[in-house]
């Protein structure tokens, strides 16, 4: 454990979990969110980002563009619990990854919960993931991506693209949220152990994200989901944290399915630590691990078909 873990995981638990854990609503949650982007993030460098309006009803995109951005494109989903995060506030992390896959970055601003509750985020993924086609993207050429529940969201599109035979290259998640349902161990074994998500919210917040829905919907639990035809899944998770099990059951049954996954799993690191990119050395790592698969898999693509190259 680097000295920066050190020091963050005492900052997480005495800043940060017992103002999540006491927070009213997800207004007030959106407001803590990026709060604590504010103190704990770095700023995103060495890229431009640019806003773009939604196409044809779907959500806002931030494009993150490093310099001399080779051909394909990550899709990336941010997390917040499907009640709060942007774009803005996981800029650090969409500029490192940018920079280090060398590849441009996709942002949508999703709708969130309670106000648009499931399936309104599965529906602007969706819709995010339309307008890349509809601009001449290849699926071989575009990756998909996301932390928490951006990482689940990930998931669930690449489900249903495997299951209509239109997979994208690679899909690379962070600490991903895989089941509403909470039938994970990890989210009572690990309660004492999380430096960041307090497990006693689960169930409130699972109720604002699904306004009654059936929290077993592979829309937004891809842990129940099928993955015919899945290309290959780079998973990022720690020890420590109550999505644990949502990440490792999900790695056993892509296994099971005949999908290469690569599993980046630490011993302490906070939930979906990549977000603490610049500042943090075990951030940084796994970025790197992150942008060689998939650049390893875009490349492959862009090999085999004319990769996706938008303007500037």
């Amino acid at each position: 454990m680097s000295l920066s873990l050190r020091i963050l995981d005492t900052a997480l638990r005495l800043a940060v979990r017992p103002r999540l854990a006491r927070v009213g609503s997800p207004v007030s949650a959106r407001r803590e969110i990026a709060w604590m982007a504010r103190l704990f993030l770095g700023r995103p460098r060495g890229v431009s980002i640019r806003q773009e309006r939604g196409q044809g009803g779907g959500p806002a995109i931030t494009r993150v563009i490093p310099p001399d951005a080779a051909p394909g494109m990550v899709l990336y989903f941010h997390g917040g619990g499907y009640v709060a995060g942007s774009p803005q506030t996981h800029a650090a992390l969409l500029a490192a990854l940018a920079r280090a896959t060398g590849r441009e970055i996709r942002a949508p601003r999703y709708r969130l919960a309670p106000e648009h509750p499931f399936p309104a985020a599965w529906e602007d993924a969706r819709a995010a993931w339309e307008g890349l086609r509809a601009q001449g993207c290849a699926p071989g050429s575009i990756a998909l991506a996301g932390d928490s529940a951006g990482g689940g969201l990930a998931l669930s599109l690449l489900a249903d693209l495997c299951a209509e035979g239109t997979p994208p290259a690679a899909a690379a998640v962070f600490s991903p949220w895989t089941d509403l349902t909470g039938s994970g161990p990890s989210l009572r074994d690990n309660a004492g152990r999380d430096a960041f998500l307090p497990p006693a919210r689960f169930g409130e917040l699972v109720g604002y994200v699904l306004g009654g829905h059936d929290p077993a919907d592979p829309r937004v639990s891809p842990l129940f989901a099928r993955y015919p035809g899945c290309p290959p899944v780079f998973m990022a998770v720690s020890q420590a944290e109550i999505l644990r099990d949502d990440a490792l059951r999900l790695g056993r049954r892509l296994e099971a399915e005949g999908v290469p996954v690569s599993l980046d799993l630490q011993p302490a690191c906070p939930h979906a630590w990549p977000i603490f990119a610049g500042r943090l050395a075990e951030a940084d790592a796994t970025i790197r691990r992150a942008a060689g698969f998939l650049r390893a898999h875009l490349g492959r693509a862009a090999a085999q078909r004319p990769a996706c190259r938008l303007s500037r």
